[in-house]
């Protein structure tokens, strides 16, 4: 097995310029997002960091939902970690990297509740088995065992057989971003980078970091 000092991969598939650039950024994202769609990379996965109220960071693998000039949509367990964290310090960061395209984005921003109306929408366009299951997982809780959720999802399998309502502590988030950086891997690690830094109105100013 190569030692994991030794392996690293020397990233030379294309070029970020300054040119290149869209005055919106979460266009930009957007179009960034259709060439990873189009790779078949799961390209909605994006890692969300969160910090808790001893300043103890963490962080998790999702599934990015839904892309507005607002900002960026997911959904989870509103008692889950991250929602009680959440709850804690609305300040969050995302993380999206697509290894094919050698490009990764990192979004900051303030996070908040979706309305219910948007959470029952987007909950009723899910799988039957997805519905029961968000019913199913007391998410991040400590449980014995699988059985005992196996358990749970016959039991709301027979109490909800067509119809799955949205359950009280489930629902969306909104990241609505401050700065949005866009990365692409360079040769020998002169990546390039730009950084959108949020002003008044949507309006966006961009600035080169060193890689």
């Amino acid at each position: 097995m190569k030692e994991i000092k030794y392996s690293r991969t020397d990233y030379q598939k294309s070029e970020l310029r300054k040119k290149d650039l869209h005055k919106d950024p979460i266009f930009f994202f957007l179009e960034w997002m259709k060439e990873a769609i189009q790779l078949n990379e799961d390209a909605n996965n994006f890692v969300l960091s969160t910090v808790d109220n001893n300043a103890k960071p963490s962080s998790r693998v999702l599934l990015l939902r839904g892309i507005s000039k607002k900002g960026f949509t997911f959904y989870t367990n509103y008692n889950s970690q991250k929602s009680k964290e959440i709850a804690y310090n609305p300040n969050v960061c995302m993380n999206f990297f697509w290894p094919t395209m050698e490009r990764q984005v990192r979004i900051g921003g303030i996070i908040t509740k979706l309305s219910k109306n948007e959470s029952v929408d987007y909950f009723n366009s899910r799988p039957y088995a997805s519905r029961i299951g968000a019913h199913s997982s007391p998410q991040s809780q400590e449980i014995k065992s699988r059985k005992f959720l196996l358990q749970k999802v016959d039991y709301y399998k027979k109490k909800y057989p067509n119809d799955v309502p949205l359950p009280n502590n489930w629902g969306g988030f909104i990241v609505s971003p401050e700065y949005i950086e866009f990365w692409q891997g360079r040769s020998s690690r002169l990546h390039d980078r730009f950084l959108y830094k949020k002003k008044k109105k949507n309006n966006w100013t961009i600035i080169r970091l060193a890689p």
